[in-house]
């Protein structure tokens, strides 16, 4: 398999601190902007953990969803046959699970004003966060959300907090009506978010697609992550509006306790390539063959240390190749 792509590289997050002052500059977010599809690594580190939060690795990020307008973000958690058993489930629960959250990405609780750390007149210290949606950001991000299910097995369940949190209820009141008005052949059930964090426990493969807003997806599908044995496994797509380039990256962070060790398990990234590859380089049967070739892999034995195994990064990767 030959890929007849032009690829570009940038500095971004802790390297860009580095080299630039800033953890994303102007220009790589123009250069981000002007391709088809954008691969980013993991951002962060403890050398970084000390400068002010506006210049950290994770506002480079938080600008780069934001300037590309990615507002959806797919984060799928599958569990390979091969792999059932490295589930800290039992096999019963997993296998043959295949789940999609579908997390709003720019608004919310992570972008809300006002926010910050204040001194009160008697001494305290008070921090405030701000969750904020209107009816335009739930409505495109469930629309994402509806459309996948109509690809897959038809139901979504859309999680929040509405028993406490208005923001919650508008959540669940727009949901319900853009159901009503352009997708009743879906299948629509509302869950709250704790809920929803206790059945993927129990019983993960009762869910197809989970809605969910910013704050609640990022907690959410790190819990679904570990569902399918290894956090290193998982791949994830951000999609702004049709033509528009998509953000694709491991779930997994940077994991500094491993970096440069040859630990880190790389099929997470080489996933996150086939799903650009399936939704914004218009090429689905490299995807397929990619994601064949990971299955064959893992079928055949190849592991890294999360998955009890002895493979280093590169020897994973080989095997991946190998399969292709």
């Amino acid at each position: 398999m030959r890929l007849d792509l032009d690829s570009e590289e940038a500095a971004f997050g802790g390297a860009s601190i580095d080299r630039n002052g800033v953890p994303i500059t102007d220009d790589v977010v123009a250069q981000a902007k002007g391709v088809d599809a954008v691969l980013m690594g993991a951002v962060g580190g403890p050398q970084w953990a000390k400068v002010p939060r506006e210049n950290r690795p994770e506002a480079g990020l938080l600008r780069l969803r934001k300037d590309m307008q990615v507002f959806a973000n797919l984060r799928p958690a599958l569990c390979f046959d091969a792999l059932a058993d490295a589930s800290p489930l039992k096999r019963d629960l997993v296998a043959g699970l295949d789940i999609v959250i579908v997390r709003e990405l720019t608004g919310g609780v992570y972008f809300g004003a006002p926010r910050g750390i204040e001194t009160l007149d008697n001494g305290e210290r008070r921090g405030v966060d701000t969750q904020i949606y209107t009816t335009s950001e739930i409505h495109r991000v469930a629309r994402v959300a509806f459309e996948l299910a109509r690809r897959r097995r038809g139901l979504v369940h859309s999680a929040e907090k509405s028993n406490v949190m208005e923001s919650g209820l508008l959540w669940r009141e727009e949901v319900t009506a853009l159901h009503a008005a352009e997708y009743t052949d879906v299948s629509l059930e509302h869950i709250l978010a704790d809920n929803c964090a206790m059945q993927l426990v129990k019983a993960p493969k009762q869910f197809d697609v989970i809605l969910t807003d910013n704050l609640f997806g990022d907690l959410l599908s790190d819990e679904a992550a570990m569902l399918t044995g290894s956090i290193g496994l998982l791949p994830s797509a951000a999609l702004g509006a049709p033509g528009k380039p998509g953000l694709y990256e491991p779930v997994h962070g940077s994991a500094p306790d491993i970096a440069g060790r040859g630990l880190a398990n790389p099929l997470a990234a080489i996933l996150s390539l086939e799903m650009a590859l399936r939704l914004s380089l218009n090429m689905p049967n490299e995807a397929d063959r990619l994601a064949d070739a990971v299955k064959s892999a893992l079928n055949a034995g190849a592991r890294t240390a999360d998955l009890g195994g002895k493979l280093s990064t590169r020897r994973m990767g080989d095997a991946v190749i190998a399969a292709l």
